[in-house]
């Protein structure tokens, strides 16, 4: 199931190189702020913040800044074996699992009493890294799933599993706020993930892709092969074949971020005469809302057509999809050999990745998918001090005031719509840390012996969580994250920025940095987030979450051409050889980075006070602030996660988000005395300015 498109995840890079203070001393302006000799304490990461020996001081930071800061550690880490990819967000997030699975071990080495967060947890856990068990039962836990799936005899079967927790489906279906109206749950029904990770997966001509399609079929032979069917080689085909037909039906991955074009309300009459080749009131029955007479169809045309190709799909096409589907997506669950087999392809395979990771690490994070908030309640009373929530918040608040003046400054915003601005920016709900209302998992059942029961109890618990309230007012108070989560997010529909107990450590907040580096790290982090209530989509919801036009139309036009111009300038930049950024896919995550830059480089200076900013090391305080951004941003991937994060993810990719942004803002040309011929720059007139 894909995530709901607002969850802008904050996805950060590794970075580490040599010597940055050489040449960034000499790049600096001529007029460079006096010695500052006031002691700063020293952080975690060098004396203020910064990684000094990081950088590779033989590239011109006007050439490609993201080499400039992060170089040497570029050419010299490599990444662990067990990721596709690494750099601060993934340290910080091992940091977080070692706390997590502490918790969670104490909890299961204790025994608790049945239904206690702490039996629940602990034994959740126990049950995913009780391999002699799984190995033990074998396809018994299985079994009756796989039965049900056997005995269909018809379609109408078929949509009452697809319509059933626990097994695949060519729909979505989502219980969230209206768009229209996000007081109110609506029924929300869109075109599903399949097998590989986008439509592109299945349709660009490009030898790579030709070669992970032949491998995919090869990974679905020998998954139901593994499950014991006889004619494991042609069940494979058949299913590539449909799946391949449905992804030319599938609304490309740009096209499905816009709120305009997936939002069409219809009765359900209407739906079952738009789309009559699937049965849609089996389907909603089996997901307890066979009595709604209202839904949202997101990709309309693709629900349509995938209706069609459902009608004309012959039964044994489709029980083997719902077979393979199953197997595949609990192989953690089931026999080693099919976990080994789900990760030849989709680790190794897929993104490159040459080892699986440790088994207690899938379980916690097995563990916080299925009961997270019992992990994190647990957390935040270890680890998270109020002290630091009232630091974020303060971030935040100074954030918002940067913004503010910001707004107020624009030149191409009319004053009607700056003044809807500002009460957009009034009603802004910060979350921090954790939820004010825990999540009671009581009425779940978990067993320290099964763990495919546990996940599958816990996916049923949590959609009748969401059935049960879908006609009372909508839960503001609720997280899309838990707190021991290393991430961010923006949700348009509760006008909300969520930031997590678990980001605001080092490398993004150190009470003992530079201000300058905590500005350009977790302040900016902070400011994308905000960014987003005003990119290209979230742009078009007001204060109280709902999607309505407050813009003069000739100031969307203006913001229209310049959200153009920065498409066209992230879609100029290579991944891998021929796959260049979709700038138009990436274009919300680009205008949160380019904003949130912009308003935390302006709370830095309103914190200085009207003073000079200290030189540090050489360092003014501009070029610590965009270092700190760099090397928050510092990552190295493998090939195929590089792939995957172009054709399927709205983030471009790490080296972008650096290089992207900083040549559309002034302050970057005179801290590091970046001139015309240098690779990156952008005559003034020509760079893009939105908020």
């Amino acid at each position: 199931m894909r995530s709901p498109w607002w969850i802008a995840l904050v996805l950060l890079s590794a970075c580490a190189t040599k010597p940055v203070e050489e040449h960034a001393a000499a790049a600096a302006p001529a007029a460079a702020p006096p010695p500052s000799t006031a002691s700063v304490p020293r952080a975690a990461i060098g004396d203020f913040g910064l990684d000094l020996s990081a950088g590779n001081a033989q590239v011109k930071p006007g050439d490609d800044f993201f080499d400039y800061a992060n170089g040497k550690w570029n050419e010299t880490f490599t990444i662990p074996p067990d990721k596709t990819s690494f750099g601060p967000w993934d340290k910080l997030d091992e940091l977080s699992k070692q706390r997590a699975r502490a918790i969670i071990e104490e909890a299961a080495a204790a025994h608790a009493a049945p239904n206690t967060p702490e039996q629940q947890i602990g034994d959740y856990y126990a049950a995913f890294v009780d391999e002699e068990g799984i190995e033990s039962r074998g396809l018994a836990p299985a079994a009756p799933d796989l039965q049900k799936i056997a005995a269909a005899k018809n379609r109408t079967d078929i949509a009452r599993l697809f319509g059933t927790v626990g097994f695949a489906t060519l729909f979505d279906t989502q219980l969230i706020p209206d768009f229209k109206d996000p007081n109110h749950y609506a029924v929300v029904i869109s075109e599903s993930t399949l097998g590989l990770p986008d439509r592109d997966y299945y349709l660009k001509d490009d030898a790579e892709l030709k070669a992970l399609r032949e491998k995919y079929v090869a990974y679905i032979a020998q998954l139901l092969s593994l499950g014991g069917s006889a004619d494991a080689e042609r069940q494979a085909r058949d299913i590539m074949a449909f799946e391949t037909a449905a992804a030319r039906v599938q609304w490309p991955i740009e096209k499905r971020r816009d709120v305009d074009a997936t939002y069409n309300p219809r009765s359900k009459a209407q739906l079952l005469a738009y789309a009559p080749g699937f049965p849609w009131q089996t389907y909603l029955e089996a997901e307890q809302l066979g009595g709604r007479e209202r839904v949202v169809v997101n990709e309309l045309t693709a629900v349509r057509d995938l209706a069609a190709l459902y009608a004309r799909t012959p039964l044994p096409t489709l029980q083997a999809f719902l077979t393979f589907h199953y197997l595949s997506s609990n192989a953690a669950y089931l026999p080693k050999r099919f976990d080994e087999a789900h990760f030849a392809f989709y680790g190794r395979a897929m993104r490159g990745q040459p080892q699986q990771r440790e088994r207690w690490k899938r379980a916690v994070d097995d563990v916080d998918q299925g009961i997270g908030e019992a992990v994190g309640r647990l957390y935040v009373a270890k680890y998270f001090p109020p002290e630091s929530k009232a630091k974020m918040q303060q971030l935040v608040a100074d954030l918002r005031t940067a913004l503010s003046q910001r707004l107020d400054a624009l030149d191409w915003m009319s004053p009607e719509t700056k003044t809807r601005a500002h009460e957009k920016l009034a009603a802004f709900t910060p979350k921090i840390g954790y939820p004010d209302k825990w999540k009671d998992y009581s009425a779940l059942t978990v067993r320290r012996d099964d763990p495919l029961g546990n996940a599958r109890r816990a996916s049923e618990w949590w959609w009748n969580y969401q059935v049960a309230r879908i006609d009372q007012p909508v839960d503001r108070g609720e997280w899309g994250m838990t707190p021991q989560t290393i991430n961010a997010y923006y949700n348009p529909l509760n006008n909300e920025i969520v930031f997590p107990a678990a980001i605001l450590q080092p490398p993004f907040f150190d009470p003992n940095a530079d201000a300058a580096v905590n500005f350009g790290a977790i302040g900016a982090i902070i400011g994308h987030e905000i960014g987003h209530g005003f990119d290209d989509q979230g742009r078009k919801f007001g204060p109280d979450g709902s999607m309505t036009d407050w813009w003069n139309p000739q100031d969307a036009t203006a913001f229209n051409a310049r959200a153009t111009r920065l498409i066209k300038e992230f879609s100029g930049f290579e991944a891998l050889p021929g796959l260049k950024v979709n700038g138009a896919n990436t274009i919300g995550e680009n205008i949160g980075d380019l904003g949130g830059l912009n308003m935390a480089h302006e709370a830095y200076l309103i914190s200085l006070k009207g003073q000079p900013a200290p030189v540090i090391d050489g360092l003014s305080g501009d070029q610590r602030f965009f270092l700190a951004w760099a090397q928050a941003w510092r990552e190295k991937d493998r090939d195929g996660f590089l792939r995957e994060l172009v054709l399927s993810d709205v983030h471009s990719p790490s080296r972008f988000r650096v290089n992207g942004p900083l040549p559309n803002i002034d302050a970057w040309y005179s801290a590091f005395d970046v001139k015309p011929g240098d690779k990156l720059y952008i005559a003034p007139e020509e760079r893009v300015r939105i908020w």
